[in-house]
């Protein structure tokens, strides 16, 4: 499957957390662990499970930085 998303990072999922009308999904990349709140009817549809290998993409039109 095609994709324009450059920032991606494949991983493994290590926890679903599912609720009622949305669902966490954690993914350990090589960069640290990604979190992902998706609906539960996507978990659903993918048939997403602890163990999948994913590729975690992500957009965004602005980001913040702190310093510490």
């Amino acid at each position: 499957m095609k994709s324009t998303v450059r920032n991606r990072l494949e991983g493994e999922v290590i926890n679903i957390v599912k609720g009622g009308a949305v669902t966490e999904v954690d993914v350990q990349t090589a960069a640290g662990v990604v979190s992902s709140v998706i609906t539960t009817r996507s978990l659903e549809e993918t048939g997403l499970k602890v163990g999948d290998k994913v590729v975690a993409g992500f957009k965004s039109t602005m980001v913040f930085l702190d310093k510490v």
